[in-house]
């Protein structure tokens, strides 16, 4: 019974050997695909958190006390330039410009009988000079109260939107008191941050006599369908922020666009002679990226580098690699440190054409 046993036992360990030598073989015969860091002149479209302002946003105030006698307007509505929108009971100030017309009147036929009394050298030059200066200061009173009385009818001094009324119909109003805010966004300005180091690199990339086309990226994530331009940069950096603010208009003929909305703001960076690879062929290890090198023995080799930038599917290599390396692309989680391996190596233009975004 015994040999029959060992018998049994030595089989089984020379199927395992064999099994093991089995798999040894399968892995040394294991092909990966390689390629190389593709050098190329690109566009990196970053985004930056942007405030979306009117060109035009005031604040409509009363500029004479009395109560709110009228309102034409509704909240939300598109009014035009002149349109009528508030009248403030003006009582007071017909009344006042009622006796400064009498008093206008008075004066200039004071004035008149005066007049024809120095031609006939009744009266002298003097009478004549102090009846004009009291004519004078009539008609100026007289212009005063027709101000007045003007100041109680609310016009929109450009065309816009009304927004939410601050008074309601027979509302005390003191002079100041805000009544409503009106905004023009046939056209609005778009506020964004940018830092130092990418301020720097659009002043060097851009020209001075054109200007640079972005693009909005609305709250729901669809692009605005107006291209907008960056028109001004501020002049001075935020010392806390590190950043400095650019303005960009868009046109806004559909009036979807509304003052204090947000979105992200996608501006196009030209890069010369970037060195690129696809992101698979990365791995990450305590927050810094790697990727595997191949050298002339076929070995591969662990290798950190620094990322200058991320596209979908694509980084930008920054420091680390150079296009005349060879790089891991796929199998990166099946190989360790120094592995001898063998390969198949693939154009990188065509890695990179068959990912899911292009380099222009």
């Amino acid at each position: 019974m015994r040999p029959f046993l060992i018998t049994i036992g030595l089989v089984a360990m020379m199927m395992q050997v064999g099994c093991k030598q089995h798999h040894e073989e399968e892995k040394e015969h294991v092909r990966f695909l390689a390629t190389s860091p593709l050098k190329h002149d690109t566009l990196l479209t970053r985004n930056y958190v942007c405030q979306i302002r009117s060109v035009q946003h005031i604040e409509l105030r009363a500029l004479e006390k009395g109560y709110l006698e009228n309102i034409f307007v509704d909240e939300g509505q598109f009014v035009k330039k002149g349109q009528l929108m508030f009248k403030i009971m003006p009582l007071i100030y017909s009344a006042e410009l009622q006796k400064a017309q009498a008093e206008a009147n008075f004066a200039e036929i004071e004035y008149q009988n005066t007049l024809s009394l120095s031609e006939k050298n009744v009266v002298s030059k003097n009478e004549l000079a102090l009846a004009k200066a009291k004519f004078d200061k009539a008609k100026a009173e007289l212009a005063l109260a027709q101000t007045h009385l003007q100041f109680t009818e609310i016009k929109a001094p450009f065309d816009g939107i009304m927004d939410r009324f601050q008074v309601r119909l027979g509302s005390l109003v003191d002079e100041g008191d805000l009544l409503t805010t009106l905004s023009d966004n046939s056209k609005m300005w778009v506020y964004f941050n940018v830092p130092e180091a990418e301020y720097l690199n659009y002043k060097t990339h851009s020209r001075n006599d054109s200007l640079t086309k972005v693009k909005l990226l609305m709250a729901n994530n669809q692009v605005f369908n107006h291209t907008g331009v960056v028109e001004t940069i501020e002049a001075d950096f935020n010392n806390e922020t590190g950043n400095i603010d650019f303005r960009a208009t868009f046109p806004n003929p559909e009036r979807l666009l509304r003052h204090g909305e947000t979105g992200n703001i996608q501006m196009s960076v030209p890069l010369k002679q970037a060195i690129i690879i696809p992101q698979k062929a990365t791995f990450e290890v305590l927050e810094k990226k790697y990727v595997f090198v191949i050298d002339k023995n076929n070995q591969v080799h662990q290798r950190e580098i620094a990322i200058a930038a991320e596209m979908p599917d694509l980084y930008v290599v920054a420091s680390g690699l150079n296009e005349n390396e060879r790089i891991l692309l796929e199998g990166i989680r099946k190989v360790s440190d120094n592995d001898k391996i063998e390969y198949e190596y693939a154009d990188p233009v065509k890695v990179i054409s068959n990912l899911r975004v292009y380099v222009e």
